[in-house]
């Protein structure tokens, strides 16, 4: 792309942006779709006033009260603007004119986190262009400062949407081709919620930001190891881990081939990770706070400055972590499609997530939803899960036995492929054709002292699959029959 390319693609950009807005507005804020007279403009810019004003003192006593304790006036408030700009120098004025203005500053918002690819050194080799890079991790929070909790909800990179005039691709796509802006109205379309607030981390901040806290305390439900890509190995239970050690875990995914999908159960970990920021974050003073802050800003990049920072800080100072803060991710069926791997999404899942999250409720309506439990980690330090019970340990799987694997998804060679992989792991396996075409995969197991088998069987493959006993509908001739659907294929 030459650089004429370039600042046309921008231009492009940045009208469809401006438009986009304009739309997204008119559905958000009571009669922003009509023409205000004089009268009801005057009302309506002075709400806008009051609620700014609003903030604006609380964020003006908590930089008073910072410049207090830091002291030397003049030195102080040069340190607030030096974190300020900093914070707020990506965030340009198509980013801030998509974002959604809330009307009180307790009302619940979300915000979009991204983590991007775009450390120190790739950014010196490929330079700050947005186009040069995608969104890893997608993380869409709402926070309730009035209820005081937190949802996150992980959006699949492979996610595959429809972008419009961008075509349909996978959604983390969206940040190379239109920047934050972009990425923030894709998601704010697909979720169906307006974002108030945007914050993108490089994936230098997690070592920077954990080891200025001190380390964070995480719970592993399951041992893990992954020497050949990240290095990290950690037994089952409560660890301190350092900045490094917190990003190796954020970044590892090849530790949960055994159980399916990896990127699922590394953005389970991701939002443990976040969690547990938050709890040390929360927990320290304002001084420290700031602190904090000062070295994201080296890394982040953010509509927020360091007074409103601080203000939903103060609001979230009793956040129970343990009790109040949800984590869940977008369903979606794996599909291998045109040589790639795309996450589909479960629409009335999705559809019916989004409205237990705007509900301020946990994102699953029970633990036996969330597949990564028991396996990623553990957000709560009680053992206590968002649910309200005990969080769940995968114990009793019994990974021996015969297996049949019957191909329902016409893939040439799937059986074989799956029946190679249980093999590995333990099971005598035999493959063969199912006969019919089934759209979900399925697990089916012989009497009862088979069905940890079944349930090993299906850890194994992925996905959740539904694990039912033999009805007589299914052959007998093995322990377990491992039907594979075209969510597989």
């Amino acid at each position: 792309m030459t650089s004429a390319e370039h600042s046309e693609h921008s231009a492009s950009v940045a009208s469809r942006h401006a438009a986009s807005a304009s739309n997204t507005s008119a559905g958000q804020v009571a009669g922003s779709d009509e023409a205000l007279s004089r009268e009801n403009a005057v009302a309506h810019y002075s709400r806008i006033r009051r609620r700014r004003t609003g903030r604006a003192i609380l964020r003006g006593v908590l930089i008073a009260v910072l410049v207090a304790l830091i002291g030397f006036g003049a030195v102080a408030w040069a340190y607030i603007n030096s974190i300020n700009k900093r914070l707020t120098a990506g965030a340009n004025e198509d980013l801030l004119t998509i974002l959604s203005e809330r009307d009180k500053p307790s009302d619940p918002f979300y915000m979009l986190l991204l983590g991007v690819d775009k450390g120190e050194e790739r950014v010196e080799e490929e330079g700050e262009e947005y186009w040069n890079y995608r969104a890893d991790t997608i993380i869409l929070a709402r926070i309730d400062p009035q209820d005081v909790k937190v949802t996150l909800v992980s959006i699949p990179r492979d996610t595959y949407v429809d972008m419009g005039y961008n075509g349909e691709a996978k959604i983390n796509s969206a940040y190379s081709f239109g920047g934050p802006s972009y990425m923030v109205e894709v998601v704010q379309q697909f979720a169906g919620v307006p974002i108030s607030h945007y914050a993108e981390i490089d994936f230098d901040a997690f070592v920077a930001i954990v080891d200025q806290i001190g380390g964070i305390d995480v719970t592993l439900p399951v041992a893990i190891s992954d020497p050949e890509y990240t290095g990290l190995s950690l037994d089952a239970g409560t660890h301190h881990l350092n900045g490094w050690d917190a990003l190796m875990l954020c970044r590892s995914r090849h530790a949960y081939d055994e159980y399916g999908g990896g990127d699922f159960y590394r953005a389970a970990n991701q939002r443990m990770v976040i969690s547990a920021i938050a709890r040390k974050v929360l927990a320290s003073d304002i001084v420290t706070m700031s602190g904090t802050i000062s070295t994201l800003a080296d890394y982040v990049t953010t509509d927020m400055d360091l007074g409103s920072i601080l203000s939903l800080a103060v609001q979230m100072k009793d956040l129970d972590i343990d009790k109040n803060f949800y984590s869940g991710q977008e369903p979606t069926i794996s599909t291998y499609y045109d040589d790639l791997w795309y996450e589909i999404c479960d629409t009335e899942a999705w559809q019916e997530m989004m409205r237990r999250v705007d509900a301020g409720l946990p994102p699953y309506s029970s633990e036996d939803e969330d597949f990564t439990a028991g396996i990623a980690g553990s957000i709560s330090q009680t053992g206590e899960s968002q649910y309200g019970g005990v969080v769940a340990e995968q114990t009793g799987l019994d990974y021996s036995g015969t297996v049949s694997v019957l191909n329902g998804a016409g893939t040439d060679g799937l059986a074989g492929s799956y029946a190679e992989t249980l093999a590995e792991r333990g099971f005598s396996t035999v493959a063969d054709d199912a006969g019919y075409l089934y759209d979900y995969t399925f697990v089916v197991y012989n009497g009862d002292d088979a069905e940890a088998k079944a349930r090993a069987v299906a850890e194994v493959v992925g996905g959740n699959p539904e694990v039912i006993a033999n009805d007589g509908s299914y052959p007998i001739d093995a322990n377990v029959v491992l039907v594979l659907g075209l969510d597989h294929a």
